[in-house]
């Protein structure tokens, strides 16, 4: 699949274009110089039979160290690419690092195209655009991204560049070799090894370091900076069989410290995690727990995500003994308590390798589904060390259980009087499950159903 990357200075349309292109807001814009900070990437489609992967890059900037991480990373992702897209501000004069930038692109002898953006009328294109001629570009367009114009003759460039997929072979049933028919629901056991981790926590607790460490690459701008990262950034590798898609998420400050761009990747991060499977909580080992780091693991409870917490700069821990900092972080996020803890440093690459092993574990189990017969006869056993207590005289019954969901597990318990089964004792039955079958790391939800038998109908 061909790569077409999007690169120029801040501010000039980078991310509306790489919107407009996908057909959906899916990176942040914003008047705000730096807002991308990372390279985005996502699949596009043209005119059907086309698809390429479009990146969004940073805007190339030197005035700061770390604009010039994302500057440097920009240029790095146009090297990769196979076709450049390199935008310009028609509002300004032409600058001259722009031109000899685009000149060295330019000697790499791929594609390579010229956007004049914010030419927004007639006016602008007689009296504006054509001051950018002295970039000797071959393949130089007037557009506006904002107002949707000159569009097209770009759009026609481009795919000219993209050669259409072939034609997709259709089978019909009777071609179909029949050990594929056999193995089917070996295939469909195949897709379950796909799921998406969220890397969450506080502003500069090491997320993107960990990010980097993991898919052993500098994929994402590191900066002492706090908010560096603000498009959440996904990364795919394949690890023991298992396709395991990382999202580096926009660290999480106090809602009264949030400014400007940073609630859109505070909103950006919560969506994430809707589609998320397992949350890596970046905890800073250096400071300890603190109050945004309980709000931050409240997500994990409302999402109901399987969850690793990482104590991260072990390196740096101070005088901190490993059984404190344990109990501490047990102490302070009682509702994970399920959730295993492992220290490291991104930085050093301390026990980092430990955590693929972990979240698969993790996964496996998040994706579990208990049989009904083995559920039951453990439903049984905790009954008969510690029976269903009764409310006011009424006597509650647990009839059976079935679990009827997963990721995360949800087990429906049919109980005569579901209202009566006080909280306290499902939580001893979740408890003793997450014993008898393993959930290290996973949330089990139990939600009490009424019996629908008649005899029941009649004791109430």
């Amino acid at each position: 699949m061909k790569k077409v990357a999007i690169v120029g200075r801040p501010n000039v349309g980078k991310s509306s274009l790489f919107n407009r292109l996908l057909k959906k807001r899916d990176a942040i814009t914003s008047d705000v110089s730096g807002t991308t900070r990372d390279v985005k990437k996502s699949v596009v489609t043209m005119l059907e039979e086309r698809e390429f992967e479009l990146l969004d890059t940073g805007g190339i900037d030197y005035s700061s160290e770390l604009f010039s991480k994302v500057g440097d990373k920009a240029i790095e992702a146009a090297k990769e690419a196979d076709i450049i897209l390199y935008m310009v501000d028609g509002k300004s004069i032409p600058d001259q690092e722009d031109k000899e930038r685009f000149w060295e692109l330019q000697s790499l002898n791929k594609p390579i195209a010229l956007l004049v953006n914010k030419i927004d009328n007639d006016k602008e294109m007689q009296e504006k655009f054509w001051e950018f001629a002295e970039f000797g570009a071959e393949n130089v367009f007037g557009i506006s991204v904002s107002h949707n114009r000159g569009l097209n003759p770009f759009y026609k460039w481009l795919e000219g560049q993209i050669p259409p997929e072939s034609a997709p072979q259709i089978i019909e049933d009777d071609d179909i070799p029949l050990e594929l028919l056999l193995n089917e629901s070996e295939e469909e056991q195949e897709e379950e090894k796909v799921f998406k981790v969220a890397i969450i926590g506080r502003v500069n607790t090491g997320k993107s370091s960990l990010l980097n460490a993991l898919i052993k690459e500098d994929r994402v701008v590191v900066s002492d900076v706090a908010g560096t990262t603000i498009d959440p950034i996904d990364e795919t590798i394949t690890y023991d069989d298992y396709e395991i898609t990382f999202v580096d998420t926009a660290g999480i400050r106090r809602r009264s410290k949030i400014l400007g761009i940073e609630k859109y990747a505070l909103n950006r991060t919560e969506n994430m995690l809707k589609d998320a499977d397992i949350a890596l909580l970046v905890i800073d080992a250096s400071v300890g727990v603190t109050e945004l780091d309980e709000r931050i693991a409240g997500l994990v409870d409302k999402y109901k995500l399987g969850c690793l917490i990482v104590l991260n700069k072990w390196d740096i821990r101070g005088e901190k003994e490993y059984k404190e900092a344990i109990e501490e972080v047990r102490d302070e996020l009682k509702f994970l308590h399920y959730a295993p803890i492992i220290t490291i440093s991104a930085k050093t690459g301390q026990r980092v390798h430990k955590i693929l092993d972990k979240i698969i574990e993790i996964y496996k189990r998040y994706s579990y589904r208990i049989p009904t017969s083995k559920l039951n006869e453990a439903i049984k056993m905790a009954i008969a060390r510690h029976h269903v207590p009764s409310h006011h005289g009424q006597v509650v019954k647990i009839k059976y259980a079935t679990q009827f969901d997963t990721k995360h597990p949800r087990i429906a318990l049919i109980v005569n009087r579901p209202h009566l089964l006080h909280f306290s004792y499902q939580r001893y039955l979740t408890n003793f499950l997450r014993d008898q079958f393993d959930f290290e790391g996973v949330p089990i939800e139990l939600i009490p159903r009424k019996s629908s038998d008649r005899h029941d109908k009649e004791e109430n």
